[in-house]
């Protein structure tokens, strides 16, 4: 945007005296004045925030969550919750987390390279700065780095079901798997990655849930709207439609899961643990997914189901110790 100044056409008097000397200490200690202040600030935004937060493992990542959950990113979160899934196929977080980084450079970079064009013809962009964003973000990670949906985790509403193979392997439902070699991911990791690049560039994305599937709001900036992250192109939807899609939803359902509410730090957690427990569940470590549904209930006490599954698999466990138990019993009652 081109911005124009205007000159005022004031002299000052050929003789100053010793006024040069003055303005220049005074201009001296405004600046300094406003540096302190920016530094004050700056430090009581930190003590109000606490210390940035890097979580080595799950555990640390569980036991923080409630303090400081903005300071980690999406992205490192998710990361972590698909650690220990699959032996010989771990997420390198590090890595992974660079990876992204650079990708949401090249977004940047492309973004503002044909950003001419939304100022030249806002309507080609339904009059929506985000929507040219979001448009530029999908279009450079399917076209430059070739994400894209997994065709083997692909099913419609009618094969849907929670023991159809979806969560039995995890790179297709955790960053990871778009992040590495292959990038192919789901509905569960693919609003993920357009809302770890998008907050990379400072964009006012949330994820929200509906039954059986995430997708990606932006919400900020005088703008709201919904982007459904694992369809050709950019599509823009209303909430009305994941009432319907790819399941239905009932009003009771909506209120008691907390769908289509934009998620909060925590909340996001939860649902990354919920998918962890789902994977650990198709592996048959039921304890483990016992552990991870509870921390997601602690996390989301709004969303009935994780409370459900836990309960489910918690009493499953129980069912498969308890005739264990009772032939070990047998055994020591023959023995004595």
């Amino acid at each position: 945007m081109k911005r124009e100044s205007a000159q005022t056409g004031l002299a000052w008097p050929v003789r100053l005296g010793r006024w040069p000397f003055w303005c220049a200490l005074l201009l001296g200690v405004l600046l300094c004045a406003a540096v302190l202040a920016c530094a004050h600030d700056r430090a009581n935004r930190r003590s109000m925030s606490g210390p940035a937060v890097s979580p080595h493992s799950l555990d640390d990542l569980v036991a923080l969550s409630s303090l400081t959950p903005s300071r980690i990113s999406v992205a490192g979160v998710n990361l972590l919750c698909g650690q220990g899934l699959t032996p010989g196929s771990e997420p390198n977080i590090e890595e992974d987390l660079s990876t992204l980084r650079a990708w949401a450079s090249r977004v940047r970079s492309e973004t503002d390279r044909h950003f001419y064009r939304f100022e030249r013809n806002p309507a080609e962009f339904e009059h929506s700065e985000g929507y040219f964003r979001m448009l530029m973000l999908t279009v450079v990670l399917a076209e430059d780095f070739g994400v894209h949906y997994d065709e083997q985790r692909k099913a419609g509403p009618a094969q849907i079901a929670t023991d159809d193979g979806f969560f039995a392997e995890p790179r297709s439902v955790f960053l990871h798997g778009l992040l590495g070699p292959e990038r192919r991911g789901t509905c569960s990791s693919m609003p993920v990655l357009y809302v770890a690049v998008g907050r990379e560039l400072g964009y006012p994305l949330k994820l929200v849930t509906t039954k059986g599937h995430l997708f990606v709001r932006w919400e900020g900036t005088g703008e709201r709207f919904n982007i459904e992250a694992t369809s050709h192109g950019l599509c823009r939807f209303e909430d009305d439609y994941y009432r319907h899609w790819p399941l239905e939803v009932s009003s009771e359902e909506e209120a008691a899961e907390g769908y289509l509410k934009s998620q909060t730090p925590p909340e996001e957690l939860a649902v990354f643990l919920s998918i962890r427990g789902m994977c650990l569940k198709q592996a048959g470590r039921l304890p483990e997914a016992v552990a991870s549904f509870a921390a997601a209930a602690r996390l989301a006490s709004g969303c009935r189901s994780y409370r459900s599954m836990e309960a489910s698999l918690r009493k499953h466990v129980i069912e498969i110790d308890a005739p264990s138990e009772a032939r070990n019993s047998t055994t020591v009652m023959r023995n004595q």
